[in-house]
């Protein structure tokens, strides 16, 4: 009991210390002195803080995981598994081809310059001749027997440019055969197993590689054609107008154009509006020809050959509808590449009746798209 008495004492002691301490702080002297015992507090100055700078970065793209998204690398580091070797290979493959293609181009470039040279050189001799002749001159004349021998030398340097347009006709032909087999085997590569990411993303690049280099022998292939047929024509109408104009030398006089060249440009103007007339194939129409494209490398050129002949034959002022089909199935990107197949198919078939020596005016090209047909089909209708 004194013990508790004793420490009530002692607190009450202390809090009446601590209310004079606290008095002296609140309350300012009345003397004008400091308080006792404490020290004056000076007020620091505040200082502006700096505002802080948050650097942002800018916006980026997503970057996508998607496969068919991730950039192809066609010349990517080998993996060393079998796909990988097999891509490499395939990759010399088509660098071969690329270069040979490239020589295709260089040697038809080449034969289209000599060409040029001849035509005008050869036309130079015979504007002379004819300025000559549409004066008058002395019949037999020497100096145009020898500007008549020099033209037809001219002439025949034009026609074996149309031989050397043939060979290399024949040499593209191979190579878009070695394109066509290369794309094949890239294709069938994708199923085989063992491979890892890369190879795939090498394999799509080699195809569009090669589906490009597809594109430039076909560009190719439908140049040399269109050459060939024109400078047929135009070797053959000048070895007639040269015979009349031999003709014109004997007698010294001018006569004009071959008759013969005069009538089969009044056949083609004729068979061009018939052409024109044409509205296309009807529904229900039988073909003359159906070439179905459900397998590689068919061999049609036999068949079209004799049916195109035989309708000839009954009809000589026939021409031909060439129409392109294809499966109208699957997504509309799948018939997108459905349709450009067909329509390059319909373009060989075009090539080879000009081949054949079909005028080209005799053939109007089309195409279409059909849920009735399964596979890529080119048929053939006769008006």
């Amino acid at each position: 009991m004194k013990f508790r008495e004793y420490s009530m004492i002692l607190f009450g002691a202390a809090l009446l210390s601590g209310c004079s301490g606290a008095d002296d702080i609140l309350w300012p002297s009345l003397s004008g002195s400091d308080p006792a015992g404490l020290p004056q507090l000076a007020a620091a100055p505040v200082q502006a803080t700096p505002p802080v700078r948050i650097n942002i970065a800018a916006p980026q793209k997503p970057t996508f995981t998607t496969t068919a998204l991730q950039q192809a690398s066609a010349t990517g580091k080998p993996t060393g598994t079998f796909v990988g070797r097999k891509v490499t290979q395939m990759q010399n493959d088509l660098s071969k081809l690329q270069r040979s293609v490239g020589g295709l181009n260089k040697r038809m470039n080449q034969i289209s310059s000599q060409n040029i040279n001849s035509s005008r050189r050869y036309h130079e001799v015979v504007a002379a001749m004819n300025s000559k002749l549409q004066v008058g001159t002395t019949p037999g004349n020497p100096v145009l027997v020898k500007q008549w021998n020099e033209a037809q030398k001219k002439l025949e340097a034009i026609a074996d440019g149309l031989g050397r347009m043939d060979k290399l006709s024949n040499d593209a032909a191979g190579e878009a055969g070695l394109a066509v087999w290369l794309l094949e085997s890239v294709r069938a590569t994708f199923a085989l197993s063992g491979a890892v990411d890369e190879d795939h993303r090498q394999l799509r690049a080699l195809e569009d590689d090669v589906n490009r280099t597809i594109v430039l022998v076909d560009r190719l292939l439908n140049e040399l054609s269109e050459d060939v047929s024109r400078q047929t024509t135009y070797v053959a109408n000048e070895r007639r107008n040269l015979t009349t104009m031999s003709l014109a030398v004997k007698n010294g006089e001018l006569y004009g154009t071959s008759l013969v060249n005069q009538a089969f440009a009044q056949s083609q103007a004729l068979a061009s509006a018939a052409s024109q007339q044409s509205t296309g194939p009807t529904v229900g129409e039988r073909a003359l020809v159906v070439i179905r494209f459900d397998r590689p490398n068919i061999q049609y050129q036999q068949a079209l050959y004799n049916a195109v002949s035989r309708a000839l034959e009954r009809k000589p002022n026939a021409s031909f509808d060439l129409v392109a089909v294809s499966p109208k199935r699957g997504s509309p990107a799948q018939t997108a590449l459905s349709s450009t197949q067909s329509k390059r198919n319909a373009e060989g078939v075009l090539r080879t009746l000009a081949d054949m020596g079909l005028p080209a005016n005799r053939v109007k090209l089309s195409s279409r798209s059909s849920q009735e047909v399964e596979s890529n089909e080119v048929q053939i209708y006769v008006r």
